[in-house]
């Protein structure tokens, strides 16, 4: 199949977001307990496995008995940290990320990312990677106001007109946001992948340089 547009996700996906979770997550949850707002390890596990979730979502579940303030301040830190740590190049794009997004773009596809980050957040990513070249758009949860990323990449559908278009991401929201509207669901067996979400998808890749030849 021809397809007109590739919508990726970012997180897991196009940027390798394991590289700096950890020491950011570290460093949120660090201050939590200078403030006694927190006692414990932190969950860095837990994230992990919800990873790719709406925000609001994510600290509901980390922070299931605190405040909303307390969540935000958790969510401000946890970003300022992350595009710090971006801003110093501790991130790093999957393997064959540039290659694959300049063979698309030659090849007349239109490239779009659809995350469930914060718009900051991904900007940064963006920026710092140079990814405008190949970029229509990046689209961010926060552009809606459902949590839901199936409905974000309808609004895509609409205002591109789009008809023929993949979802490539690594978990079931992506999955079912390319079902949803139709499209083919592309699953990536990358760091936070779940096999048995995986086996919902279209197609699955191990590497990214395997679009090439979907495409």
């Amino acid at each position: 199949m021809k397809y007109e547009a590739i919508i990726f996700d970012m997180d897991g996906t196009l940027f390798q977001t394991n590289e700096i979770l950890e020491p950011a997550l570290e460093d949120t949850f660090s201050h939590l307990r200078l403030i006694d707002e927190w006692s414990g390890q932190t969950p860095i596990q837990t994230y992990r496995e919800i990873m790719g979730v709406p925000l609001q979502v994510v600290w509901e579940t980390l922070l299931p008995n605190h405040s909303d303030t307390v969540r935000q301040l958790a969510n401000s830190i946890f970003h300022e940290m992350l595009i710090k740590y971006i801003q110093q190049g501790r991130g790093a794009l999957y393997p064959h990320a540039c290659e694959v997004l300049d063979y698309l773009k030659q090849a007349g596809c239109s490239i779009f990312i659809a995350s469930n980050g914060a718009a900051h957040y991904l900007n940064a990513i963006v920026s710092y990677y140079k990814l405008d070249q190949w970029l229509e758009e990046t689209f961010s949860i926060e552009q809606i106001e459902s949590d839901d990323k199936a409905d974000l990449v309808s609004r895509m559908k609409w205002e591109y007109r789009l008809e023929h278009a993949a979802v490539v991401g690594d978990r079931i929201i992506d999955i079912n946001a390319a079902r949803r509207n139709g499209f083919t669901a592309i699953g990536c067996r990358f760091d936070f992948s779940v096999e048995e979400e995986l086996a919902k998808a279209d197609i699955v890749i191990d590497d990214l340089l395997e679009l090439k030849t979907i495409v």
